[in-house]
């Protein structure tokens, strides 16, 4: 049974007075109140209430007691609702703030009230009492995962978490196995970054360290679209960890990242920026239990958040099949890496997610993870945004939101399973908050001490992450202190040896490139007759359709115009040239605020039927033709759709 009726606003005093009129006649109240009294009776053993009007025999304290299940139901509600609020996610060691409804003094009960009721009147038939439920309901949603769903507007979807939040499945804890990995992924990072700092002394990588667990999360999300039958996965980022996601992730060799901080370029071709090694994009893969994926990421040679509607559009044109008439969301799986100060303070952003399920811009959901620093560049959290969480943007587009601690790997992964879960069941936008920290400047040339001594203060003393799952798994008798300093060893000696190996390659002399040779003429006339052919196809609706009779002879007028007569305008100019680009079998899609008409009223590229309001292109139907044409009407953007 699902709790959700009684998470309305109520007093314990309409409660009590609900189930008093439920006891004299259940039809009096609603069926929600009804299903909820009834397992209200069973766990009070009283006799089941008459299904007639007249009062039935009640005890002075079952007023008491029904305020007291209402209470007990209020409070797993809000456990719910509000235990994100009691999750430990600052690393460093910042308090949840916590929440009232989360006490039972809030809603007038003490300890002993649990074991009141069942938990089959919560709708938990296989727990004893409301004190199982309730330390079930605390171990899912205080703990480790910070679950935002409350404003998703869907039931259904409501009901997929309270389900996953009460089954083990997606939110299994890892195996030894699993955790020794992760150590090992841990290690190569963390080991990665520091030979950079040490061997690169002074260079600017924008290093992950604080958010390392960014890249286990995306080796699940890549092991995951594998296993969901995806090909690809395309990523976006800004600057902050690229140079260890281009390495550990797309698997862009350590050799060839070594030879660019040596500043030796000569390699650079296909998806390169020419830009600096933190802007770079890749064409990668990943090997999974499946199979190899290919895994790209995409060039961002700044600003920030301006690249996601550029993924979004690079997404939807993968996923297009060869003949193009038929899109797969399921084969590519698109994964955009935000900041913490960026998210909620760049329009784009919002702009981009409004597109997320509109027909013409929908990709079947994208995995949405923020690199949470806590900090944007030197501004604090308190100046950049007036939100409790850098995430809060989201919610109005109803996109459910897992914050996680940094420091937590396996949370991180659980809420990357969740949400490449939810991906493939609803084909829906999903966020991961991954709250760590900066342990440098924002740049490795910064001094973050003159802005936030206090911050990096605790900071300097805090572990890493490799240091703190290390610590973990060597108290859970996984493994021993030795052995996490071996692997550490290990890696590192793996990273010299490669850059030994670097330096001693002889370097490519470099050449100017010199302008290539003119295009040769291209003519782009097209006969007469062809274009009155393609006139007339234009001209032609199926019988069943009727078009608005003063358009109709708006458009007839186009045929006048291909004789003496002439005048062909604008408009028809233009649905002469798509007709013959469509004959030569290119592709083309348009898309902008009222394109379909066209702002002037001059294109009529799609025609809407008076009596059914059906549409019809003549473009996409003209006789012979295999190339596609797509019109839509866009959202009002000024960025986000010409970025897609």
């Amino acid at each position: 049974m699902s709790t959700e009726p009684i998470a309305s606003v109520f007093n314990d005093a309409y409660a009590a007075e609900q189930f008093e009129a439920y006891r004299r006649d259940p039809q009096s109240v609603e069926e929600s109140w009804r299903q909820f009294f009834r397992f209200a009776e069973q766990a009070a053993g009283l006799a089941p209430a008459s299904s007639t009007s007249g009062a039935v025999g009640m005890r002075p304290n079952d007023s008491d007691f029904a305020a007291k299940v209402a209470g007990i139901a209020r409070y797993t509600n809000a456990i719910r609702a509000y235990g994100h609020m009691a999750v430990q996610l600052d690393p460093l060691g910042e308090p949840p703030p916590g929440a009232p409804e989360l006490t039972l003094e809030f809603y007038g009960l003490v300890d002993a009230d649990l074991d009141l009721v069942s938990g089959a009147s919560l709708g938990f038939p296989h727990l004893a009492t409301g004190r199982d439920v309730a330390e079930r309901l605390k171990k899912r949603y205080c703990n480790n995962l910070a679950v935002e769903v409350g404003h998703l507007a869907s039931e259904e979807e409501r009901a997929w978490f309270r389900q996953l939040f009460t089954e083990e499945k997606l939110t299994a804890p890892l195996t030894p196995d699993e955790k020794k990995a992760v150590l090992r992924r841990l290690t190569e990072v963390d080991g990665f970054e520091r030979f950079l700092g040490r061997a690169f002394v002074g260079y600017k990588r924008f290093s992950i360290e604080g958010t390392d667990a960014l890249v286990p999360l995306l080796d699940t999300a890549i092991e995951r679209a594998a296993t969901s039958g995806a090909k690809h996965v395309a990523l976006a980022m800004a600057h902050r960890g690229r140079v260890s996601v281009l390495n550990h992730v797309l698997g862009k060799p350590t050799a060839l990242i070594f030879a660019e901080f040596q500043g030796r370029h000569d390699h650079l071709t296909g998806s390169s920026t020419g830009d600096v090694k933190y802007h770079l994009g890749y064409e990668g893969s990943s090997r999974t239990a499946q199979g190899e994926i290919a895994v790209s990421l995409v060039p961002n040679p700044s600003h920030l958040e301006v690249v996601n509607p550029v993924l979004q559009g690079r997404a939807r044109a993968l996923q297009r099949t060869t003949d193009r008439r038929v899109r797969r969301e399921q084969d590519v799986v698109p994964v955009v890496i935000h900041g913490d100060a960026a998210f909620p303070g760049e329009g784009v952003v919002p702009e981009t997610m409004n597109l997320s399920r509109l027909k013409a811009y929908r990709v079947g959901g994208t995995i949405h993870i923020i690199v949470n620093n806590q900090i944007g560049f030197t501004t604090d959290s308190i100046d950049a945004r007036s939100t409790k969480y850098a995430s809060d943007v989201a919610k109005g587009f109803e996109v459910p939101i897992i914050h996680v601690n940094a420091d937590d790997a396996e949370a991180a992964i659980i809420a990357m399973r969740i949400a490449m879960a939810y991906r493939e069941r609803f084909g829906k936008d999903f966020l991961v908050d991954l709250v760590g920290y900066r342990r440098w400047g924002h740049n490795e040339g910064d001094e973050p001490n003159f802005t936030q001594p206090l911050l990096y203060e605790k900071v300097r003393a805090h572990p890493t992450p490799r240091q703190v799952w290390g610590a973990r798994l060597v108290a859970e008798g996984l493994v021993t202190q030795a052995e996490v300093d071996a692997l550490d060893a290990e890696i590192a000696a793996g990273y010299q040896a490669i850059l030994d190996q670097t330096k001693v390659v002889t370097e490519t002399p470099h050449h100017e490139e010199h302008g290539s040779a003119p295009d040769p003429l291209v003519l782009t006339a097209v006969p007469e007759s062809e274009l009155v052919k393609l006139n007339e196809a234009m001209l032609k609706y199926p019988s069943d359709f009727t078009p608005h009779p003063r358009l109709a002879k708006q458009l007839e007028r186009r045929r006048d115009a291909m004789g003496d007569a002439g005048g062909i305008d604008w408009g028809h100019a233009e649905a002469l040239a798509f007709a013959s680009i469509l004959t030569d079998g290119i592709h083309i899609r348009i898309s902008g605020q009222d394109v379909e008409r066209g702002t002037f009223s001059h294109r009529h590229a799609v025609l809407n039927d008076v009596q059914t309001a059906k549409k019809y292109a003549p473009l996409a139907n003209l006789p012979g033709v295999d190339a596609s044409f797509e019109a839509y009407n866009s959202a009002l953007s000024e960025t986000a759709v010409m970025g897609f």
